[in-house]
């Protein structure tokens, strides 16, 4: 057993040597057939055979590289090569040692007609010439069309406008087990060409015949008018049939012409946007009509088409009204693949602070597009959206200091003469000095106050250690720093708010206030930060007299406290508490 599976090693390595230094003797080409079909393939095959002097000089002196092959590309000007083969013997002719190497090789005729292959040469060798007729037609034992393969076409619609969708489907059938197969994709250098989704395999009946069938779907989308002509799909394999024989398989299918169409006059839209379907909704808008200055609001439009590419639709206008500040996301396009076609997504959310009071209008939005089904433009439209803005609750002018109610005398009109009704001089002047004491005590005790406030609050944001100085991101110290900014009512709150939750769930993606009022649940956080925010966007800013920020401190504390010591509490922390924050 050992033998037999060595003897082939050791043979090819013996033949590679002495064909190197061998003399040719002869070399002969033999067609398996000098007439066949259009389609299909012929084999070849070619022998050469010389006398050789073998010794251990060659038997150890051999380059795989310096093998010899005929010169067969020279039938590569009427045949494709599809493939070849070799294989190597010795034999002895009148006591001396000839050598003989066969080449088969399988070629596909280029065109019709009377094609001739070439003398080939091979160490001093040539060949005869041979005449191969290629004729049109099915072969008479591949009659109604039972032929090994063939390729089928076509097309969802017979013309397109330009950059309209033409959804292309190619079917390969062909008989036996497949061994291999390229099957060429559609090209044009004037069109997009998306392939829908991965191939399928079935099997169907035709003509009584059973054929396996690969499909392919594509979406062609042409950018120049005028006409379409794809180039021919080609298909080249080999297959076995029930006997185990392997077959060479060479088809190829053109697709007519498509002509393609300018885009209408009566297209009034400034991009033009051919589908089967379009629709444009709107999320997220509050349906209530008044709301407050400062209120944030969310929008998402979406616009949706079938027969388009997501690259192909047109961004949303970030025009919006005065007294109105918009704020956009980055739009997410998305295009889907489908057995009819490309759908494809646009999607973009805005956030929109109102910073005015009165009434705002946020204008309609009006797409045109061109319907493929009708041939009319239509039009995609979301309604304009009127709001009364409203200020916020204690953000109204004060109302004016009552008047002072009119004396006795004034009342009367005239001066009154009698003495008990008249203020003793002494008596209002040492009232008047008392209430200017007073005032100037508590005015000084204020002062005082302030500057005691202001020196801890520098001694407390100071870092302990240069780390902290460098940037401390630890839980203690973005809670120190939302703290002070909540405490000082600054714009700056709800990103610090953010921060800290973002540090506090590191397992979730928080990246907006509605997120940070979900997770905290606190219903106080979030009715005084909507309210700090208010005041933020409103024209004057926030107002120091109109912000307390004891709520806010006394909310975010407690949050803290329960994610601390509740179960939503991550890992535990440790008292690092300043004494000020857990005052409240």
């Amino acid at each position: 057993m050992v033998n037999r599976l060595v003897f082939p090693f050791v043979l090819i390595p013996i033949l590679w040597a002495v064909l190197s230094s061998a003399s040719a003797a002869s070399l002969s080409v033999d067609p398996d057939r000098k007439r066949l079909y259009e389609g299909e393939v012929l084999t070849l095959t070619v022998k050469g055979s010389m006398e050789i002097d073998l010794n251990l000089s060659n038997l150890f002196d051999f380059d795989a590289s310096s093998l010899p092959q005929p010169d067969i590309e020279k039938v590569e000007e009427d045949f494709n090569i599809l493939g070849q083969n070799q294989r190597y013997s010795i034999r002895t002719v009148n006591g001396d040692m000839m050598g003989e190497v066969t080449w088969t090789y399988q070629l596909a005729p280029r065109q019709t007609g009377k094609l001739t292959i070439p003398p080939l040469e091979f160490r001093g060798a040539k060949s005869e010439p041979v005449t191969i007729e290629v004729v049109d037609g099915t072969p008479p034992d591949q009659a109604n069309n039972a032929r090994d393969s063939f390729i089928e076409l076509s097309t969802n619609k017979a013309s397109v406008y330009v950059q309209e969708e033409l959804v292309l489907t190619v079917k390969l059938f062909f008989n036996g087990s497949m061994v291999r197969g390229e099957l060429s994709e559609p090209s044009h250098p004037d069109a997009i060409i998306e392939t829908l989704g991965k191939q399928t395999e079935y099997n169907r009946y035709r003509d009584g015949v059973r054929y396996r069938v690969v499909e392919r779907r594509y979406a062609i989308f042409p950018q120049q008018p005028g006409e379409l002509n794809i180039p021919a799909i080609r298909f080249e394999g080999q297959t076995r049939d029930a006997a185990g024989r392997l077959r060479f398989l060479r088809d190829s299918k053109e697709l007519f012409p498509v002509p393609v169409e300018d885009i209408p006059d009566s297209f009034t839209g400034d991009t033009w946007l051919p589908a089967t379907r379009l629709t444009l909704s709107e999320s997220g808008l509050t349906s209530e009509r008044v709301i407050d200055a400062g209120q944030n609001l969310s929008r998402t439009l979406t616009l949706s088409a079938e027969g388009l590419p997501a690259a192909a639709l047109p961004p949303f206008s970030n025009e919006t009204p005065e007294g109105i500040r918009a704020y956009p996301e980055t739009p997410e396009r998305s295009t889907v693949p489908t057995e009819e076609g490309l759908t494809a997504q646009l999607e973009q959310t805005v956030a929109l602070v109102p910073v005015k009071t009165g009434e705002v209008t946020l204008p309609e939005i009006r797409i045109p597009w061109w319907d493929t089904k009708t041939d009319t433009q239509k039009m995609a439209v979301i309604p304009a959206h009127r709001f009364t803005v409203q200020p916020v609750a204690g953000q109204a002018a004060s109302p004016p200091e009552p008047a002072p109610e009119p004396s006795e005398n004034e009342a009367t009109g005239g001066a009154t003469t009698d003495p008990q009704t008249m203020p003793e001089t002494g008596t209002a002047t040492d009232t008047d000095w008392t209430w200017k004491l007073l005032a100037l005590i508590l005015l000084t005790g204020w002062i005082a106050t302030v500057v005691v406030w202001w020196w801890h609050a520098r001694q407390t944001s100071k870092p302990a250690d240069p780390a902290a100085r460098a940037g401390d991101e630890s839980e203690k110290a973005l809670f120190r720093v939302l703290w002070e900014s909540a405490r000082a009512g600054a714009p700056e709150t709800s990103g610090h708010l953010v921060r800290w939750v973002q540090h506090c769930y590191p397992e979730r993606t928080v990246v907006s206030l509605e997120e940070v009022y979900q997770l905290l649940g606190s219903e106080q956080v979030e009715r005084e930060m909507r309210r700090l925010q208010a005041l933020t966007f409103s024209q004057n800013g926030a107002d120091a007299e109109q912000w307390h920020s004891e709520s806010l401190v006394t909310a975010l504390t407690d949050c803290r406290q329960q994610m601390k010591t509740g179960p939503a509490a991550r890992n535990p922390l440790p008292a690092l508490y300043p004494d000020e924050l857990n005052a409240g």
